[in-house]
């Protein structure tokens, strides 16, 4: 909501609450990963949704709240997953509450230019990929 959200550097915002499987996503993605938690949803499948518009510094303390409560995470960005916002997640909960964390995002290859549309289906980053992940990694949890 534009007239309440308040901007705050290296502070994430939860924009859903779920309990099976949280999806932190930055950037394009965050619109991807809100369809991933209704795709999910239909599915009796619950979805933590968590915007990370800061990566350095990043929200450790909403990281690790996520980790702790759905016990899995998947990243959702539209840079290479190298070094990106799925390393910054990785390390952020591995000391604090160490789940599995799966990465969506470009794999280590050459980018390409076009439209976002076409190139998220074709780098793997839209929402069907991030439900894919999303299973994945549930099915990883101990």
């Amino acid at each position: 909501d534009e007239d309440t959200f308040e901007f705050e550097i290296g502070k994430g915002q939860k924009l859903r609450s779920g309990k099976d499987v949280a999806i932190v996503s930055t950037g394009i993605c965050t619109a991807e990963a809100l369809k991933a938690a209704d795709a999910l949803a239909a599915e009796g499948i619950s979805a933590t949704v968590i915007n990370i518009h800061t990566i350095k510094p990043i929200d450790q303390d909403i990281l690790v709240e996520a980790a702790k409560e759905t016990g899995c995470i998947v990243t959702a960005e539209e840079h290479n997953v190298i070094g990106g916002l799925g390393s910054a997640v990785c390390e952020a909960v591995a000391e604090k509450a160490p789940v599995p964390v799966l990465r969506v995002g470009i794999q280590d290859c050459f980018g390409k230019s076009g439209k976002a549309a076409e190139l998220i289906d074709e780098f793997g980053i839209s929402a069907p990929f991030i439900v894919e992940k999303a299973k994945a990694a549930i099915a990883l949890k101990k």
